[in-house]
């Protein structure tokens, strides 16, 4: 299921790395047998590690693809395949599957996917800041969540982050999903586009990018979540808790390159780098240079945490609290979980940000 959708990260000609590669193979000849016999040892220690994600974005992962591209992972000998699989439920699901080491889910799913026992643990705080919205047609009536009752939000997946998300704000509203609104499931993109057209939702739970992609197809909207809401971080880097316990270096392996990528990121004299890191990751995205370099931006700003004391990735334990009080308010657990803190570490998080100082 997950090679139909893989996404080819390995260094392109568009990108200097292969550029040493090639220099370096072609000076090899020249190297005495021995050196030889250590670069092709030094090949065969690189360890292959699997990263899903919940679209195929490489702009969403950008850390990822820019940790990739300037040689970080590799410098940890990781060899990181990305896969783009349907929602943070899949990916969720590859990762209790052995399927994969390394995800980005929401915190939602990963509060939901605890309470039926899967030892999922998130371990960096990517989207700092809430990177979900509620939006509406830029000419409609609707001006909040309570313009919303008895209507229709449309989600890009069935169960995704997106739609915990939503039912966050609605319930601030004092609305749950089935009394006093619908929820339904119709994608991104361009057919998200065409249910705003026919009128077969009213609204859309969208991520940054969904919102940025529906404006640029013409398809104008505008953002009605309250303000209050932006403190939801959103979507982060999880693993299982037996990686963890049982192979704890790779967690700071990946963990340490990861952090790097995502400086190197918010360095503006970086962007060439990036966004060229990126086109190899997700080339379609790539194609539209003016629409690229502002969905980066609009992706970026929101992994800059308001305080950014504690470091980048760091996952406040307070809004864990409200995420799954909203999940036991609208229905999607139970009851809280016996200890919400297994759900998430910040163990690592000053050791791989000590790696970029």
């Amino acid at each position: 299921m997950l090679d139909d959708k893989r996404i080819s990260n390995h260094k392109t000609e568009e990108n200097p790395m292969i550029t040493r590669r090639l220099f370096n193979t072609a000076m090899a000849a020249a190297l005495p047998l021995a050196a030889l016999f250590a670069t092709n040892a030094y090949a065969q220690d690189m360890r292959d590690i699997t990263f899903v994600q919940p679209s195929p974005s490489a702009i969403n992962s950008f850390p990822v693809f820019v940790a990739i591209g300037e040689g970080y992972f590799e410098e940890e000998g990781l060899n990181v395949t990305v896969e783009a699989i349907n929602g943070s439920a899949a990916v969720l699901q590859a990762l209790s599957a052995g399927q994969a080491h390394f995800g980005r889910p929401g915190p939602g799913p990963v509060i939901g996917a605890r309470s039926r026992g899967v030892d999922a643990v998130f371990i960096y705080n990517v989207a700092a800041r809430s990177n979900f919205g509620i939006v509406v047609k830029e000419d409609s009536d609707i001006q909040g969540p309570e313009g919303l009752r008895g209507k229709v939000i449309g989600t890009g997946t069935a169960d995704g982050a997106e739609v915990g998300f939503a039912k966050n704000v609605m319930a601030g509203a004092g609305m749950t999903v089935g009394d006093d609104f619908e929820f339904l499931t119709v994608g991104d993109g361009g057919p998200a586009t065409v249910a705003f057209q026919s009128g077969a939702m009213q609204a859309y739970s969208s991520s940054t990018a969904d919102a940025a992609i529906l404006n640029q197809r013409g398809m104008k909207v505008r953002d009605i979540t309250p303000s209050e809401f932006a403190r939801f971080f959103g979507n982060g880097i999880a693993t299982m808790g037996d990686t963890i316990r049982d192979d704890r270096e790779l967690v700071e392996k990946f963990g340490r390159a990861f952090t790097r990528g995502h400086a190197f990121a918010l360095d503006d004299a970086n962007r060439d780098a990036v966004l060229a890191h990126l086109a190899t990751g997700n080339p379609q995205e790539g194609e539209d240079k003016e629409f690229q370099s502002a969905l980066f931006d609009a992706v970026r700003s929101k992994t800059i945490a308001v305080d950014t004391s504690k470091g980048m990735g760091y996952l406040p334990p307070e809004v864990w609290e409200e995420w799954q009080d909203s999940l036991v308010a609208g229905g999607d657990i139970a009851a809280p979980l016996d200890d919400l803190t297994k759900a998430y570490t910040n163990e690592f998080i000053e050791g791989w940000n000590a790696a970029v100082q």
